[in-house]
C-alpha cells in the first residue's frame, strides 16, 4: 500500500514530463527521418553545406567562428544539459533518486547498462588504438526517444516501468556528465578554466544569496559557457554548473521555486526544438557507399552490438541479479518480460551516442560509421524493445456495460 501511494504521487509529479518526451520521443524520430532521407537524394550536398555554413560573433580581438554543426554541438546541447542538470538535481534532492530504497535498482541498473556495453565495444576493437577512444558511444540512453516508442503502446505498459526508465536514463546522463569532464577535453587553457573558475563562484554567491530571478543566472552561465568553450572543456558542462546552481528550496515572490519553473519552461524548447535540430543535424548518413563489410567493421559493430546487446545485458542483468538477491523489487506492476522489453528500449541511444560520438572522433572519416552504428544499434533496440513490450502484457477486455 505505501509502495503504490508512493508510486501514485510520483506519477502525478511527472505525468506532463512522460507526456512531452513521448511526443517529442516521435519529434526525434521524424527528425531523423528527414536527415536520412535528405543523406541518401539528390539533396545530399545542399543538406551538408547547410550544416557547414559558418557562423562568427567577434568583440574586438576575441571571436567564436564554428560551422553551423558545431554551434549546434557546442550551444544547443549545454542548454539541453542544464535541462539534464536541473532534472538530476531535483531527482536527487526530492525525486525518485532522493530515496535509498528506490535509488539501487535504476542506478546500478544503469551503471551496468553503461559497464556492459563500454566492455562489449572495447572487445570489437581490441588491438585498434585508432577506435578504441569510442568506447563510450555505447553507453549512452536517448529518454526521449525510448519514451516516445515506449508511448507507442499506450496502457500496456504501467507507469511505474516509465518511472524506472527515466530513473536508468537519469543515472546514464549523470555518467556521460563524469565521461565528457574526465575523458573528452582537449588542451586546457588554463586563463580560461580560471576566468570560468570566477563565473561559477558568481553562480554559487548567487545560490547563497537565494536569488530567485532566473535571469541572473542565465546570465552568468552565457559568460561561462563561452570561458568554457575556450577552456578545453565541454563546453556542455556550463549547462551542468548552472542548472545545480538555480535554488530549489527558495521561493519567488509568487511562491515558486526557481529550478521547477526553469525546468518546466525549457521542457517544451528541448522536445520540441534543441533535441530534434540536434538530430537533424547529426543523423545525416548516406548509404551509397555502405556494404555489409562497412556494417561488420570493427567501430560502427561495435557501437551497434554495445546498444543492442549491452544495455540489454547489463540493464536487465543487473535488476535481475539485486532482486534475485533481495536487494531491490521490480517496479509496482511489472514482470520479467517487461524488464527485458524496457532494458532493450534502453539501447536506443541515438542523440546523446551521436553526441558523445561527435566527441571522441574529430575526424570527419569517422562521422559515417559513427553514425552507421548508433542508427543500427538505436534502430534494433527500439524495435525489438516495443515487439517485446507490446507482446508481454495482453489488455483485458472492457467489462460488458450493464443493461
Amino acid at each position: 500500500m505505501v509502495i503504490t501511494k508512493a508510486i501514485r504521487k510520483t506519477t502525478d509529479g511527472i505525468s506532463d514530463f512522460l507526456k512531452l518526451e513521448s511526443v517529442g520521443g516521435l519529434l526525434l524520430i521524424a527528425a531523423a527521418a528527414i536527415a536520412l532521407i535528405l543523406s541518401n537524394s539528390p539533396l545530399q550536398d545542399v543538406y551538408e553545406n547547410f550544416l557547414r555554413i559558418p557562423v562568427e560573433i567577434r568583440v574586438g580581438s576575441f571571436e567564436i567562428a564554428k560551422p553551423l554543426l558545431l554551434w549546434i554541438d557546442d550551444g544547443l546541447m549545454a542548454v539541453f544539459f542544464l535541462l539534464v542538470g536541473l532534472e538530476v538535481k531535483r531527482e536527487v534532492i526530492e525525486g525518485e533518486l532522493s530515496r535509498p530504497a528506490q535509488v539501487v535498482l535504476p542506478v546500478v541498473s544503469g551503471l551496468g547498462g553503461m559497464i556492459v556495453p563500454a566492455a562489449i565495444y572495447l572487445l570489437f576493437n581490441r588491438g585498434n588504438s585508432a577506435t578504441l577512444n569510442g568506447w563510450a558511444i555505447p553507453t549512452a540512453t536517448d529518454i526521449a526517444f525510448a519514451l516516445g516508442i515506449l508511448s507507442l503502446l499506450g496502457n500496456r505498459v504501467p507507469i511505474s516501468l516509465k518511472i524506472f526508465l527515466t530513473a536508468v536514463a537519469i543515472a546514464d546522463d549523470l555518467g556521460a556528465i563524469v565521461m565528457i569532464a574526465l575523458f573528452f577535453t582537449t588542451d586546457l587553457s588554463m586563463p580560461m578554466l580560471l576566468l570560468a573558475g570566477v563565473s561559477i563562484v558568481a553562480l554559487v554567491i548567487l545560490n547563497r544569496l537565494q536569488v530567485t530571478r532566473i535571469a541572473p543566472y542565465i546570465l552568468v552561465g552565457v559568460v561561462l559557457w563561452v570561458f568554457v568553450l575556450k577552456s578545453g572543456v565541454h563546453a556542455t558542462l556550463a549547462g551542468i554548473a548552472v542548472a545545480f546552481a538555480v535554488p530549489l528550496k527558495s521561493k519567488d515572490p509568487l511562491g515558486h521555486v526557481p529550478l521547477h519553473r526553469l525546468e518546466h519552461s525549457l521542457h517544451p524548447w528541448i522536445a520540441f526544438a534543441v533535441l530534434p535540430i540536434f538530430a537533424f543535424a547529426n543523423a545525416g548518413v548516406s548509404f551509397s557507399n555502405v556494404t555489409l563489410a562497412t556494417l561488420v567493421s570493427p567501430l560502427p559493430l561495435g557501437i551497434a552490438a554495445g546498444l543492442f546487446v549491452g544495455k540489454l545485458v547489463g540493464v536487465w542483468g543487473a535488476s535481475f541479479i539485486l532482486v534475485e538477491l533481495g536487494l531491490a523489487r521490480l517496479p509496482e506492476g511489472t514482470n520479467w518480460r517487461q524488464m527485458i522489453g524496457v532494458a532493450t528500449l534502453c539501447g536506443v541511444g541515438f542523440t546523446m551516442s551521436l553526441f558523445i560520438g561527435s566527441l571522441a572522433f574529430e575526424g570527419p572519416e569517422y562521422f559515417a560509421p559513427i553514425r552507421l552504428g548508433v542508427i543500427v544499434g538505436s534502430t534494433l533496440s527500439g524495435l525489438v524493445g516495443y515487439l517485446i513490450l507490446r507482446f508481454s502484457t495482453i489488455l483485458s477486455p472492457p467489462s460488458p456495460t450493464p443493461s
